[in-house]
């Protein structure tokens, strides 16, 4: 027997299908309920059903008084080339705005990786949309080598913390990074223009050159809407 299907399950079918074809792209604001149940012929109740629909998905995110997003467009970020890259990859386009550089130490880092020095440059962004969105809070510390001392007065080569390196002789060859859920702190809160609380994924990645020289130990807060974690097994 033939199954009838009901009149949100053909709206959101025809909406995942646009989203997932690439024809609504990823950060792209859908329209209001209104149009959208002119355009399908439904109500604005029928049309709620189908967001949810695409919500439960994760195709799209919902903003009580901002409207519907996409998120998800079927390609997965490849952090290995840095996130500005990667998301402008997927059509988003981010901008950096520097919290601050400064020298410091970190004996803690130093002891728990066997660094000689427990002196650092750190380095700490805010990723945001081109709305103003912050969608990430990124801290790095890179050796404080000679090459890399005067970075709290020059700035980044190039904005890029990866020209930095590469142009002081550090190339990133291997990695070791973890990930959690974790609530903001105050402080990274205010930062993002979150409340506080507000729950972000937070990774924290080790990077060591090809002869095993420390590059860079870098935690992120990113907004679980805008990234996602890709795992690929293989036996």
């Amino acid at each position: 027997m033939r199954r009838v299907s009901l009149k949100h399950e053909r709206v959101a079918r025809v909406l995942a299908r646009e989203i997932r074809s690439g024809v609504v792209r990823r950060g792209t604001q859908l329209p209001g309920e209104v149009e959208l149940a002119r355009r399908f012929s439904v109500s604005r109740n029928t049309v709620r059903a189908a967001l949810a629909v695409l919500a439960e998905d994760e195709l799209i995110a919902t903003h009580t008084g901002k409207g519907s997003y996409v998120l998800f467009d079927g390609r997965p970020l490849d952090g290995r080339l840095g996130w500005t890259h990667a998301l402008s990859e997927q059509g988003v386009e981010t901008r950096m705005r520097t919290v601050r550089i400064e020298r410091s130490t970190d004996p803690g880092l130093a002891s728990r990786l066997g660094l000689e020095s427990p002196r650092v440059v750190v380095i700490e962004r805010v990723r945001q949309l081109t709305d103003g969105t912050a969608i990430s809070l990124e801290r790095s510390r890179i050796p404080a080598l000679d090459a890399l001392r005067d970075l709290p007065e020059r700035g980044l080569d190039n904005g890029s913390i990866s020209v930095t390196l590469n142009r002081a002789g550090l190339y990133l060859d291997h990695c070791e990074q973890r990930l959690r859920g974790r609530p903001l702190t105050p402080v990274e809160a205010g930062h993002l223009n979150r409340p506080d609380g507000t729950w972000f994924l937070h990774t924290t990645r080790t990077s060591w050159t090809s002869d095993d020289r420390f590059a860079e130990h870098a935690d992120e807060l990113l907004d679980p809407e805008h990234y996602e974690l890709s795992l690929t097994y293989r036996s």
